[in-house]
């Protein structure tokens, strides 16, 4: 509905448009706001900015505070404001299946903020509307989450249920999760927020939802879903096409993306998408200096990197980045077929590309030359992961290949 293709030329006015509605730093007698355009001692003018939209915006230095789906927005930057609501769109309604008009989100500084961002949303709507104590709200999530979890239950003082998965497979254990729920509601636990994820970081494996929603619903306890697709949610939903795991869920309620890791948006650029009707429960009533409601974690974030998540976007369209996603996909196949033939054991989720070695297959000095990562930085690692991004070529596998046969034999 949103999503195309634009030329080059298109693209560039469109970004200059949007800046020529901003305030201008340079030129306008702007008394009030404590920011300006980029140092220009430092930040010099060059001629080149001019076919560079997205540093022009890095340069022009818009801020986007606030939640630009929702009510109103700074006018000194409303240009580029509206550009941001364009990729809201993209993302929330032809990716993650939303309704027009039916979700709140922005361009936030990463996915641990969003993340963050997510369950102290809904801590505040337990509070707010169910006149809940915070020792009666718990985080379920499993092992494999990402810290951005743990950091979140610290920050919030919420109790985080941390839930086994299987050591092969990484699914979530079924009986783990019933018996933790069941004691979780003995001890008083009413409220849950479940993180379900779409993409792990470790493994790239994908929780089903339903899981959670099975055993909650059983015991008629209250939840509220969100999806962490930082890593996952432009791999997943592409790679997939008939998962559900989006707003066509009517239980899903709101969902995480970087766009600084498939997207190669600069770092950080995070997204945050929910439903309607959630976000106003972490209003900030003090800012009232804001133009319109302060509704982030972060307050005051930069504009140039909700700049180039539209120029990603609209520079690929949505076939392209179909078949982007595709030729990761064979690449990552490819990986999967060779460390078959070598009776090599590795975790692989069938729609990402994400492959995770077991460390026993892996000598030290082939891990430290390609630079994978390890599950933990100890003399305990038992996984090393390799991501099948854009620069990984077929060329870099057969290498790689070549020389894990080498030390195996040896």
């Amino acid at each position: 509905m949103y999503w195309k293709k634009l030329p080059k030329e298109e693209r560039k006015n469109k970004i200059q448009s949007a800046l020529s509605e901003n305030v201008n730093f340079a030129k306008d007698s702007t008394l009030g706001y404590p920011a300006s355009k980029l140092d220009g001692k430092v930040f010099y003018d060059a001629d080149f900015l001019k076919d560079a939209p997205v540093l022009q915006t890095f340069v022009s230095n818009p801020n986007h505070i606030g939640c630009h789906t929702l009510g109103n927005s700074e006018s000194a930057f409303k240009g580029t404001h509206e550009l941001e609501k364009e990729v809201l769109n993209v993302l929330a309604v032809d990716v993650f299946k939303a309704q027009p008009n039916s979700f709140d989100g922005y361009i936030s500084p990463g996915g641990t903020e969003a993340n963050i961002q997510a369950i102290w949303m809904y801590r505040n709507f337990y509070k707010y509307n169910r006149d809940a104590s915070w020792d009666e709200i718990a985080i379920l999530a499993s092992e494999d989450t990402h810290y951005s979890i743990p950091k979140a239950a610290n920050l919030l003082s919420l109790e985080w249920l941390k839930i086994p998965v299987d050591f092969e497979y990484r699914c979530i254990d079924l009986v783990a999760l019933e018996e933790i729920i069941v004691k979780a509601k003995n001890n008083s636990k009413k409220y849950f927020i479940v993180v379900s994820n779409m993409g792990t970081t470790m493994f790239g494996s994908v929780d089903d939802p339903d899981d959670y929603i099975t055993i909650l619903e059983h015991y008629n306890l209250e939840y509220k879903i969100h999806i962490d697709g930082a890593y996952g949610g432009f791999v997943y939903p592409f790679s997939n096409e008939n998962s559900r795991i989006n707003f066509s869920n009517p239980k899903i309620s709101s969902i995480t993306i970087d766009a600084h890791k498939m997207l190669q948006a600069p770092y950080g650029t995070g997204i945050f998408i929910c439903r309607k009707g959630l976000i106003e429960n972490v209003l900030t009533e003090e800012a009232q200096y804001v133009e319109g409601m302060d509704l982030t974690l972060c307050g005051s974030r930069s504009g140039a990197n909700a700049i180039a998540v539209w120029m990603i976007l609209f520079t690929y369209g949505p076939h392209k980045w179909f078949e982007k996603i595709s030729v990761l996909q064979m690449r990552t196949q490819f990986l999967c077929n060779e460390l078959d033939q070598m009776n090599i054991k590795y975790f692989r989720e069938p729609f990402m590309n994400i492959v995770t070695i077991r460390a026993e297959y892996i000598l030290k000095e082939i891990a430290e030359k390609y630079h994978l990562v390890p599950e933990t930085h100890n003399h305990e690692n038992k996984w090393y992961k390799i991501v099948l991004m854009n620069h990984v070529e077929v060329e870099h596998l057969t290498t790689f290949i070549a020389e894990l046969k080498e030390g195996i034999y040896a």
